[in-house]
Formats: structure tokens, C-alpha cells, sequence
């Protein structure tokens, strides 16, 4: 072993894992590699209820991904809400599939499988009768609240296509996902509440709807409050999906039918709609969801995401209940009403399987361990980490206080566009490292290549790549294949080049270093570098801003913004004024840390912004900026090193 020593794995009783140790991992993975169409056809037959069985596994590969998308089991059919839902009817008709913790603690609702699928089949038909059918595009811009998971099950199994809008984004952010996919319905709610706040969701919806050729807007009553109506367009969901049937046939589609589009940040200031499919996606979601966390029947399984990201698609909804699991929705936020509220629904619900970001173990280590120790914890046995790459001091914590040194920790690593894990422990099989992502699951091929795209053997640091598809990896992006194939496929071609660094340690471990392209990873959130720029010079008092990302204690990484002033504009409260622009037209979730006025930015001849030279002086490395002379003003790099600020 390494100077980094490995923590064993915690194997308890009553494990059905399919790979239960690590000689399993060795040939399930060796057996995804060399026949990956036998592997995924028999796992899915396994996993997934279909309608037509799928013969076929993989068509189409990364070189050929120009020409047209790659498919998996393409000769099947299928509705996905009869894996997620009926199918679990006839045996877990009582279970508990949805526990749902409202914004005040101990409220709330749990909701059986039975009475979901009842719930589902409602909307559905509320939906139909909107006019809402196969292929159409629904937004949803909701909380954290049940209808929004039946929402999105609903979607599937009409065959209509869902993105789901995080509840935080502006009314111009939310316009312009509106207009990408043509949307024709939009779901949303009166108020949000998170954290004791209220949030205008009708209001927002009603700003970015203003003008757009939107259908109906259905509305769920969160809290009672007032809100704007546009009659003949805006209907009540109490109204229309209570008094729906309870019975539904679900739609067939194709393995291949978009589920979703989930808008993600690129190196453009335009977000990029990632389309997922049915019968791959859900075959990785569910695959992945039982084999990392060792789920288990009598399982309390908690992922307090949001369903506006990835995480909250495939490990609070459609993993979980594909597995026949009760999963927790959470609506509020892990400090309110104070830093013990995770830890109470723990003991509460008798939790085994916590799932969060390593950002909100940093800020609940930060409060102490007394609100943590106060509540029994004895029913974690594995608890898991999302959305950026934990640093081993938060690891131990986690490890050490809340697990009381008795769980194991999945450091799960993967994408929007990979639609579930790719590299992390599994639960019962893998020593774990502190901070490490660790192996890759069966069907992942990672490379490290460096700048040239040669590939890094043994122990390196490099560019993270993988060598082929797998299920539940993204298909396009919705409207744009071009895009697609530039953004993944360009930089190495025949390769998936994630936009991560990562480092690979003697014994094969995997360390996820960060993001290596204009994408910062604030709080488990991706947020262009592009976005931020085209935001601050939307406003008068910007002439010009390059954004680039520096490490957080708390957040991983912070936002630090280099300005350049318009004439006749002086500095004033401008860190207050630009995030409140930012808020106006990206949302709430967009926050810039730091802002310094500069002179101007270090750009080569041609006009290209260095911005590595602009990362290093915010990381407090101005040291190692090597050769400015071939900028078209080596002066402004010292008035900028001379100004720079303390994250």
C-alpha cells in the first residue's frame, strides 16, 4: 500500500451486492471490458422492466459519435415509470417509496408506491388533456417537493420529454431553457420554502414566460400565497390532476427516446441541453444506484439533492425507485433551523444511506461536533459524497463523526453528462482512501493523457479521459450535435475527454483534481466561466471581466472577478452590484467571492484573455507565472499582482 493508507471495507450483514468484494469488482470489470454488449444485456434484462427485450447492445462508438449518436439496446421498448412504479405494485404496493422532509422539521408526508403510481397515472392524464403527448418538451421549475418527482414521472410516462429547471435560476436563465427546447407546458409552484424563506417560483415562471409561446402553465399550491394568474394558460395541479384518473397506460418508446434535457454550464455563455435516454440511462441509474450503495430492501435511502441537478434525476428519483427503495426528498437546507438538522432525520427516519457534497460537511464540521453527537446515528451503514471532490480533512470528519467510524464512504465521481457514477468505492468491496474517487464501475475505461493526448501509464496526473460508452452516458445535446461532438469529442478524438484532471496513485487509485477547462464547481454547481463574464458586462459599469475559479475552504472552489471599469463609473459597492446582477441573470446560486478592479486584462496580441495567468495570481501563485513578454502589455500583470485580493 501507499504512504496513503486504505480504510477497509466495512462488509455487514445482509448484503445482496453483486459485487461484494473486490475479486468480483477485478472480473466484472474485466468482463465489461472485453464483451460489454453481453455484460449490459444481461444487467439490464436483470434490472429493467421492458416492454421488448433489447438484443442489441452497443452501435456506434466515439470515433464514428460525428456522424451520428451512439445508441445502447436499441431494438428494445420500453416505458420507464413501469421499472420505477408497476412493477413494484404487486409486492411493494405498501412500501414506502417517497418520505418526504418539508422545510420545517418533522413535516411532511410519506407516499407509497401504490399511492404514487396513482398519483403519477393522475398527472399524466392532467397533462394529456393539456395536450401534452409523446416528444413534447415540459419544464418543471420547482422545490424540493413530491410533485416534483411525480412530475417528472409523469413526463415519462406520457413519452414526453422533461427538463427539470434548478428552483434558483433567474427568469432569464429559465426563458432561455424555455425557448432552447420549445417548450409547451411549464410546471411550477405558488412560493418555494427553503430554509424558513420564501421563494417566488409563479413569479419568476410568469417573468420568463412573458412573450414565450407556452401552452399552459400547471401550478401546484406549496403555500396559499397570492400569486399572478393568466387565465387560459395558467392551471391549478389540485384542480386538474386530483380529479384525473388513477389508471394510465404507459406510452412505449423506444430505448433510444430522449427522457430528459438537463441544461449544463460550458465554455460558452450559452448552457448546453445534455439529452439523456430511456433504456440506457435507466439501466445505469439503477445498476449503479444498488451496486455503490449496497441497497438494500429494508433501506432508508436519503440524497439531499435537489432534482434540478443530475444527482437529484438519478439518485433521488429514478434509481431508487427503479430499485423498489424508499428514498427521502429534503426541501430545506442541511443549517436550518440549526447544523443538527440532517442528523435529526437521521435518527427521525432511522436512516441508512446519506448521500450530500462535501461542501456541506465542510460547513457543518465548521459548527462542531456537538450537533451531530446529540442525535443517534446507529442506523448509518454507508454515506456518500457528490458533486466535487471531498478533501481528506471533511472525509475524516465525515468518516470519524458522523459514521462513527463503523460506515463506509462512497466518494462518488461523475457528471451531468455521465448520468451516474463512474469511478467510486462500492460499498461493501472497496478500501477506501481519504479524498480518493478510487476504481472505476464495470464499463468505465479511464485513460490520463497529457496536453498532447499521450496516454500516462502507471502512477501520473494528467487530463481525465475515458476510452468508451457506456449506458447511461449522454447522447447529444438537444438541437445541436455539432456541439456535442466539439465540446467531448475534439480535444482527443476517439476519446471522452471529461474536463477533469485527475491523478492515478501506485496502487491504481483514482484522485479527481478538478475542473481543467472554464467551468467553476462552486458548492457542487457548474457554472461557466463564460456566464459570469457575459453577466458582468451585460450591466453599464463593466467594459470588460475575465472570471476565474480559486480553491474555497468551504465551497471548493470561489468565484474571483477581474473588472474592467466603463468611463465614468467608480468601484463604490461594486462587489454588492455585481452580485446582484449576477442573481438578476444567471440566480440566486450565482455568487461572485471576490472582485478586483484591474487596469485592463493580460491578453496575448491577438486579443486572447491569459486567464492562466489571472487563475494563478488568484490563487496566490504569482509567483510562477513565468514568460509575460509576449502579452500585448506586460505592465498590466503587475498593476494586477500589485492589486490582487485575499480570497
Amino acid at each position: 500500500m501507499s504512504k496513503t493508507t486504505a480504510v477497509p471495507a466495512r462488509v455487514s450483514q445482509g448484503s445482496t451486492s453483486p459485487i461484494p468484494d473486490m475479486a468480483a469488482w477485478r472480473k466484472a470489470w474485466m468482463d465489461a471490458t472485453d464483451n460489454p454488449n453481453q455484460f449490459w444485456l444481461e444487467a439490464t434484462q436483470e434490472h429493467v422492466a421492458w416492454e421488448t427485450a433489447p438484443t442489441q447492445g452497443l452501435d456506434g462508438d466515439y470515433d464514428s459519435v460525428g456522424e451520428a449518436p451512439f445508441k445502447w439496446f436499441a431494438d428494445g421498448t420500453l416505458n420507464l415509470t413501469v421499472s420505477c412504479l408497476d412493477r413494484h405494485l404487486a409486492d411493494r404496493g405498501d412500501k414506502v417509496a417517497i418520505l418526504w422532509e418539508a422545510d420545517e422539521p418533522g413535516e411532511g408526508r410519506s407516499i407509497t408506491y401504490r399511492e404514487l403510481h396513482a398519483e403519477v397515472c393522475q398527472a399524466a392524464n392532467a397533462l394529456s388533456a393539456l395536450g401534452v403527448g409523446k416528444g413534447d418538451r415540459v419544464i418543471v421549475y420547482m422545490g424540493m417537493v413530491p410533485e416534483a418527482a411525480v412530475a417528472m414521472l409523469a413526463c415519462a410516462r406520457l413519452g414526453a420529454v422533461h427538463s427539470i429547471v434548478f428552483g434558483g435560476f433567474s427568469a432569464e436563465a429559465l426563458r432561455d431553457r424555455i425557448v432552447d427546447c420549445g417548450a409547451k407546458c411549464v410546471i411550477t409552484q405558488d412560493i418555494g420554502l427553503r430554509g424558513g424563506r420564501k421563494i417566488r417560483l409563479k413569479a419568476v415562471a410568469d417573468e420568463a414566460m412573458a412573450g414565450q409561446d407556452v401552452d399552459h402553465c400547471l401550478v401546484v399550491r406549496r403555500t396559499g400565497d397570492d400569486v399572478g394568474w393568466t387565465q387560459g394558460r395558467d392551471v391549478w395541479w389540485h384542480d386538474v390532476v386530483s380529479a384525473a384518473s388513477t389508471e394510465h397506460d404507459a406510452v412505449i418508446v423506444d430505448a433510444e427516446h430522449p427522457l430528459f434535457i438537463l441544461y449544463t454550464s460550458g465554455s460558452t455563455g450559452t448552457p448546453k441541453g445534455l439529452v439523456h435516454t430511456t433504456g440506457g440511462y435507466l439501466t445505469w441509474t439503477t445498476w449503479t444506484t444498488r451496486v455503490t450503495f449496497d441497497l438494500r430492501e429494508d433501506d432508508v435511502y436519503a440524497c439531499v439533492a435537489d432534482v434540478g441537478w443530475i444527482t437529484g434525476h438519478s439518485y433521488i428519483v429514478y434509481g431508487p425507485l427503479s430499485n423498489g427503495a424508499t428514498s427521502l426528498m429534503f426541501e430545506s437546507t442541511p443549517l436550518y433551523p440549526d447544523a443538527g438538522r440532517y442528523w435529526d432525520m437521521v435518527e427521525r427516519h432511522k436512516i441508512t444511506v446519506f448521500y450530500t457534497a462535501p461542501t456541506a460537511i465542510r460547513a457543518l464540521a465548521a459548527c462542531g461536533d456537538e450537533f451531530v453527537t446529540k442525535y443517534d446515528r446507529s442506523s448509518l451503514r454507508v454515506l456518500g459524497t457528490v458533486g466535487e471532490p471531498i478533501n481528506p480533512g471533511a472525509w475524516h470528519w465525515y468518516f470519524d463523526v458522523v459514521g462513527d467510524k463503523h460506515c463506509t464512504i462512497v466518494d462518488t465521481w461523475w457528471q451531468t453528462e455521465t448520468g451516474g457514477h463512474c469511478i467510486t468505492p462500492i460499498a461493501p468491496a472497496t478500501p477506501t482512501k481519504a479524498g480518493a474517487a478510487s476504481f472505476p464501475l464495470p464499463g468505465i475505461l479511464p485513460q490520463l493523457v497529457d496536453a498532447n493526448g499521450r496516454q500516462l501509464v502507471g502512477p501520473a496526473q494528467g487530463l481525465l479521459c475515458l476510452l468508451h460508452p457506456w449506458p447511461g452516458q449522454a447522447r447529444t445535446v438537444w438541437g445541436d450535435h455539432e456541439r456535442y461532438v466539439d465540446t467531448y469529442f475534439s480535444m482527443f478524438p476517439g476519446k471522452y475527454f471529461t474536463g477533469d484532471g485527475a491523478r492515478r496513485d501506485e496502487d491504481g487509485y483514482y484522485w479527481i483534481t478538478g475542473r481543467v477547462d472554464d467551468v467553476i464547481n462552486v458548492s457542487g454547481h457548474r457554472m461557466g466561466t463564460a456566464e459570469f463574464e457575459a453577466a458582468l458586462i451585460s450591466g453599464d459599469a463593466i467594459s470588460e471581466a475575465a472570471v476565474v475559479g480559486y480553491p474555497h475552504e468551504i465551497k471548493g472552489q470561489g468565484v474571483y472577478a477581474y473588472v474592467v471599469l466603463a468611463g465614468g463609473f467608480t468601484d463604490g459597492d461594486l462587489l454588492k452590484d455585481l452580485n446582484g446582477l449576477c442573481r438578476r441573470v444567471i440566480g440566486a446560486h450565482a455568487r461572485i467571492d471576490t472582485v478586483q478592479v484591474v487596469p485592463g486584462l493580460p491578453k496575448t496580441r491577438s486579443g486572447k484573455v491569459m486567464r492562466r495567468i489571472l487563475r494563478k495570481v488568484a490563487e496566490g501563485r504569482a509567483g510562477e507565472l513565468g514568460d509575460v513578454s509576449t502579452l500585448a502589455d506586460p505592465t498590466v500583470v503587475e498593476s494586477i499582482i500589485a492589486g490582487a485580493k485575499s480570497g
